[in-house]
């Protein structure tokens, strides 16, 4: 990887992940290119920021579980070459239950230049710490669809708490939220901004 850039479990101890995009359990329904492992990568900076991050959200009694960080932009055009592609349904309900595939392109729940591939954006979570459970949050990842909007009605009471004080820990350690996604965060300072890496993880 660029030297630059890290695992995030090595320089986060107690971070937890699941990297979607290199296992079957994504809007894709198979490994996407570019993920050769099961690990999330991220800019030095990114891993700072996510280590005060954590400390927070231990405070509040959660730890936090990471879905995706660095995306190559090879799999941002795989996600591309895939939305061209017939609809087969197998992800649709779970994933896109309202919409047709290109409109995730349209409706800004993925892009064809994606800030995952600058290094210093994360889909994350909480999990409980005394249990280790997900914590609430009304919908899961990728689900691209208004209800994971940030504010959006309808939400039960309890996840709509957790989203709050998931965009709270994270504001107040840099991060900026994206209206469409609750669970995605980008480092405000970044360090590259205009560059859009394709390195594969590993």
């Amino acid at each position: 990887m660029n030297d630059d850039f890290a695992f995030v479990d090595e320089l986060v101890p107690g971070i937890r992940w699941d990297a979607k995009y290199a296992t079957w359990d994504n809007f894709t329904g198979r490994p996407v290119d570019g993920y050769p492992v099961n690990r999330v990568a991220g800019t030095r900076a990114l891993c700072a920021a996510l280590e005060k991050a954590r400390d927070k959200a231990e405070s509040l009694g959660f730890g936090l579980l990471l879905w995706d960080g660095y995306r190559p932009q090879r799999a941002v055009d795989r996600f591309l070459d895939w939305s061209r592609q017939p609809e087969d349904g197998r992800t649709k309900p779970r994933h896109y239950p309202r919409i047709a595939r290109p409109e995730m392109f349209e409706r800004g729940y993925v892009a064809a230049k994606s800030g995952h591939s600058r290094g210093s954006t994360v889909d994350l979570t909480f999990f409980d710490l005394a249990t280790g459970e997900l914590a609430a949050m009304g919908g899961g990842h990728d689900l691209m669809d208004p209800v994971s909007h940030h504010g959006a009605p309808g939400v039960p009471a309890a996840a709509a708490r957790n989203r709050e004080q998931l965009r709270g820990v994270m504001e107040s350690c840099g991060f900026a939220s994206y209206a469409c996604e609750w669970w995605h965060y980008t480092l405000t300072d970044e360090p590259y901004p205009d560059t859009y890496f394709d390195f594969p993880l590993g």
